[in-house]
């Protein structure tokens, strides 16, 4: 099984927006400022130990600015759960100039330990293990031979002080229901993270059982640099286009101080991929939209470092990070569901035209390996449900006839030209069309989980006349939608006279909302799958209330409302 990773941006003054996502940064003014997200000001110690019922004492609308340290103020986390093991992550910060990108200090020894009990009461298994400068003082521990479908706890020591408690839990050997969050899109400047905040108290109240993460993770752009209808609504560190290992470090450090983020980490697992933010937009194997190496250094040097500090920072099996490794691998939850996660970036075909490269058969998206892979996990499942995590959309779509006004900023949303955009499949119809042959031949009931471009959907995928899978697209965190280009607010006219057309012209389209923000939900059982959406009312509010917004079922061979 192979894995890998990816992330990037330029530097700049401002820019208007584009189909994609924004993101910036603020500081790294001295190595012991640690800036953290949404928290009130007070005790680092406090914050720690405060579960997800207190978040909402948390919100306040002014960044915290406070230099507090506390060992482990980044939180802990689990993810890439197995029936026997799950990893285990954390970040130490042994003293306040060993700050995330610093890459200074001297190894220290971090103990684990792990209990059926959150009262740590009953056979604790602990170990202890080393990090250091070299890993950015992060840690993971993959602890093995668990018990299969059992809720853990978890928690690190360092010297005196010790972690927040997360809690986990193995994959089932046998279940007849899996409930995912699906998430995607955050843009730290954009607004505040209620999506995670709501995902923390679903997954704490036993409504989530995994967390799935689609890509953009991070954003690496200069601060300001392509605000939303909001403006900067907190500034993120460093302030500049992110190019360098230590750069990448310190905006993920900077991330990982939101309370709702850590709060979502140490609530239940999450199996993460990556889109192209994480390293630079549009990225591709061998460079990127907007990377200029006059300015960002070498391709691959800034590939590297990016993949490195995911690997550092996301709680992810995965062997030599930063050597152009690859991140795609299988899960499997009992003989209910088979989880093939993607990667869509490191083996992908330079960006060409809608016309005619699109249709080049040479050009490729998931590279012959990963196709391979995929296949043979296809062919081979015996689950009831396949789902596979593509971080950008496969179906296609249609626009031919929505009046100018309203289509101009819809493709600058979701893509250039009819039928959308090259970044996504409709850029590689051959890859896809492989793809979709290779699912018709295995005859599985196969779902698509997707992010990437900030909006709601539903989509019956069809090949050649024929129904093949269902897509469920979840919206952003907080990265701009439609109605960021007209500055105006969810559902305007605008908007909905779009999402209109779109169900009319596409009529595999079962569900579309372009404006709202937060995440979706995916319930499967044995006879069928049920996508929701969660939506935050306001982004720009912390603490804004999150809503349940539609939903549809899909039984494998039609969606249905």
């Amino acid at each position: 099984m192979s894995k890998g990773e990816e992330s990037g941006r330029r530097r700049g003054g401002r820019r208007r927006l584009t189909r994609r996502k924004l993101f910036g940064g603020t500081f790294l003014a001295g190595a012991g400022a640690m800036a953290s997200a949404t928290l009130n000001p007070g005790n680092a110690n406090d914050l720690q130990v405060m579960g997800d019922a207190e978040l909402d004492k948390l919100h306040q609308p002014q960044p915290y600015t406070v230099a507090e340290h506390h060992p482990f103020m980044h939180g802990v986390a689990s993810g890439d759960p197995l029936q026997t093991s799950v990893v285990l992550w954390t970040r130490v910060t042994p003293a306040s100039e060993c700050a995330p990108g610093t890459g200074v200090g001297e190894d220290v020894q971090v103990t684990w330990e792990l209990c059926e009990d959150p009262e740590f009461s009953g056979r604790v298994r602990r170990g202890v293990t080393t990090t250091g400068p070299d890993k950015d003082y992060t840690v993971h521990v993959d602890p093995f031979e668990l018990e299969p479908g059992t809720e853990y706890f978890y928690r690190f020591r360092f010297r005196d002080a010790t972690s927040a408690v997360g809690r986990t839990r193995t994959a089932p050997r046998k279940t007849s229901r899996l409930r995912c969050a699906v998430t995607s899109c955050a843009n730290f400047e954009a607004g505040y993270f209620g999506a995670y905040g709501d995902i923390a108290r679903r997954a704490r109240a036993g409504h989530v059982d995994v967390v799935l993460h689609m890509g953009d993770y991070i954003y690496e752009y200069a601060s300001g640099e392509a605000p939303g209808k909001h403006g900067v609504v907190r500034p993120h560190v460093p302030t500049w286009t992110i190019t360098t290992l230590a750069d990448y470090r310190s905006r993920y450090g900077h991330y990982r101080r939101d309370v709702e983020l850590q709060a979502a980490h140490a609530s239940a697992p999450w199996v993460v991929t990556w889109d192209d933010h994480e390293i630079a937009n549009d990225a591709y194997e061998a460079g990127a939209e907007e990377h200029n190496p006059h300015i960002h250094g070498t391709w691959s040097q800034r590939q590297s470092a990016a993949m490195q500090a995911y690997f550092e920072w996301l709680p992810v099996r995965a062997p030599n990070p930063s050597k152009g490794g690859h991140l795609y691998r299988s899960f499997g939850f009992g003989d209910l569901v088979d989880l093939h996660m993607l990667d869509l970036r490191t083996y992908r075909s330079a960006p060409g035209t809608m016309r005619p490269k699109r249709r080049d058969e040479h050009r490729t998206m998931m590279g012959t390996e990963q196709f391979q892979w995929l296949s043979i996990q296809l062919a081979t499942s015996t689950a009831q449900w396949n789902l596979v995590g593509t971080s950008v959309m496969v179906a296609n779509l249609n626009v031919v006839g929505l009046d100018e006004d309203t289509r101009n900023p819809l493709t600058k949303l979701v893509g250039e030209t009819v039928p959308f955009n090259a970044d996504q499949w409709d850029g590689f119809t051959a890859d896809r069309a492989r793809l979709l042959e290779q699912i018709q031949r295995s005859e599985q009931r196969t779902v698509f989980v997707t992010g990437d471009i900030h909006s709601e959907w539903a989509i019956d995928v069809e090949h050649n006349g024929e129904h093949v899978a269902a897509e469920l697209v979840t919206s952003s965190v907080t990265a701009p939608n439609l109605d960021e280009f007209f500055n105006l607010p969810e559902g305007n006219a605008i908007s909905r006279r779009a999402e209109r057309y779109l169900r009319g012209a596409n009529p595999h389209v079962g569900h579309v909302n372009l404006d709202a923000h937060g995440y979706a939900l995916l319930d499967v059982t044995e006879d069928n799958i049920t996508f929701s959406w969660r939506r935050v009312e306001d982004i720009a509010v912390a603490g804004s209330a999150v809503t349940t917004a539609g939903s549809v079922t899909y039984d494998g061979a039609y969606l249905q409302n």
